[in-house]
């Protein structure tokens, strides 16, 4: 049960192990793009490059697709990127259904645990599988792996990398799950939890009136999507400018934030501590550009400044 690419390596993985996949479970196609035209999940067409069962209930709860689920016989379910799903689903195989989460649970429960723990400024974090209960993201932990996050990752780059590691760890939570060495533990309860809600157009505005580290941490944690932006000022126009390629630089001054810099060679805005350097954005209505590319075609006013 999956939809996204993230969901696709893990399927992969157990199709390479030996499993038999009795069946898919994804989203239903969706209308997307100027012309909205239905665009399948990416999972959904792997299984059809794959020629496996494909179910694409709109209700879970829906009599048809529980009918249809049961038919499939499975004895395990596994859950990678889908949705919460309710008891019926969730409990009806005998070796119950576990879940790929990319964070180190209990901490980054929720819809977006790539984006939060770069913009948190982690120095860690790791994938987890647990048992699927009533709640989200806090069933009982089967297995855990750990990974170092490097301090100018983006969330593309660890998503790739978590993407690889889950994939691993789902084939050898169900190889457990198997031959009943698979010993689930509760996750501990302590205060202070992260948490990783979904993250809307609003949280990804950057705000440059906070510090040089929590702007980059926020701009790189976010890229390539959803993407964080701001509004560049420029005379009597203001427009939206995506941020993807940043780099700190920390050094003393008096400029007040927001305050653009620029030459040939690049842009740069003051923030508290010190500047963040533009190296790829995209301006409205324009592709994603390498900076020297977008000051070509640019013309600054002189009080230009970011928003």
């Amino acid at each position: 049960m999956g939809t996204p690419e993230f969901a696709v390596a893990s399927l992969e993985r157990l199709l390479q192990a030996g499993y038999e996949v009795v069946g898919v479970v994804t989203a239903p196609d969706r209308p997307a793009g100027r012309g909205r035209q239905l665009r399948q999940s990416a999972v959904k067409a792997y299984a059809l490059e794959k020629g496996l069962p494909i179910l694409q209930p709109e209700k879970l709860k829906s009599e048809d697709f529980l009918q249809a689920l049961r038919a499939l016989k499975a004895d395990l379910q596994v859950v990678v990127a889908f949705r919460m799903m309710p008891r019926e689903v969730w409990d009806m195989p005998g070796y119950g259904t576990f879940n790929l989460h990319a964070s180190l649970l209990p901490d980054y429960r929720g819809a977006a645990p790539i984006n939060r723990v770069l913009m948190a400024g982690e120095t860690a974090t790791g994938v987890t599988t647990f048992f699927i209960d009533d709640q989200i993201d806090t069933g009982a932990i089967l297995f855990q792996r750990e990974t170092p996050v490097g301090p100018d990752e983006t969330a593309g780059e660890l998503h790739d990398r978590l993407m690889d590691m889950g994939a691993e760890l789902v084939v050898e939570t169900a190889n457990r799950i198997a031959d009943g060495t698979a010993i689930p533990r509760a996750q501990p309860g302590r205060a202070g939890l992260h948490t990783a809600p979904k993250i809307d157009k609003a949280g990804c505005r950057v705000n440059w009136d906070r510090p040089l580290d929590e702007i980059y941490n926020h701009i790189r944690g976010l890229s390539p999507y959803p993407a964080a932006w701001a509004l560049l000022k420029n005379g009597a126009e203001t427009q939206e400018v995506k941020l993807f390629r940043v780099a700190p630089v920390k050094e003393a001054h008096s400029f007040p934030p927001g305050k653009l810099f620029w030459d040939k060679a690049g842009m740069k805005v003051a923030v508290p501590g010190g500047y963040i350097r533009f190296l790829e954005i995209q301006l409205a209505g324009k592709r994603r550009l390498e900076i020297k590319e977008v000051l070509n075609g640019l013309n600054l006013a002189e009080n230009a400044q970011m928003a």
